[in-house]
């Protein structure tokens, strides 16, 4: 058998505990949200990280195909050379589309 409490009478003054333990809620969930706040990330760092990305992954992509190709065909360096100043000019093109992009948009979304 559940006991029930009696409603509490509205005239009555509210017990100190229950507005002690309120305070104490509000208290902790307000260090918690500090806590846990997460820090905004930087867009122009994020745009930095994708630059580099396509400065240094183009090439070396470019290069690593160009050096498999050469190693099965027996055409050394011709297609290691090749491929890689492909991927040189990849990515300065990919790096020229990502600073005309405007502020706030999304570099890698086209529209």
């Amino acid at each position: 058998m559940a006991v029930v409490d009696p409603p509490q009478d509205p005239e009555l003054p509210q017990d100190a505990r229950i507005d002690s333990l309120e305070e104490r809620i509000e208290r902790a969930q307000r260090q918690e949200a500090l806590r846990t706040k997460r820090a905004q990330p930087d867009p122009n760092y994020r745009i930095g990280q994708l630059v580099l990305s396509h400065l240094v992954g183009a090439p070396l992509g470019g290069g690593l195909l160009g050096w498999g190709l050469d190693s099965l065909l027996g055409t050394s360096p011709w297609f290691f050379l090749a491929l890689l100043f492909l991927g040189f000019a990849v990515g300065v093109r990919n790096v020229l589309r990502i600073s005309k992009t405007p502020t706030g948009s999304e570099p890698g979304a086209r529209s």
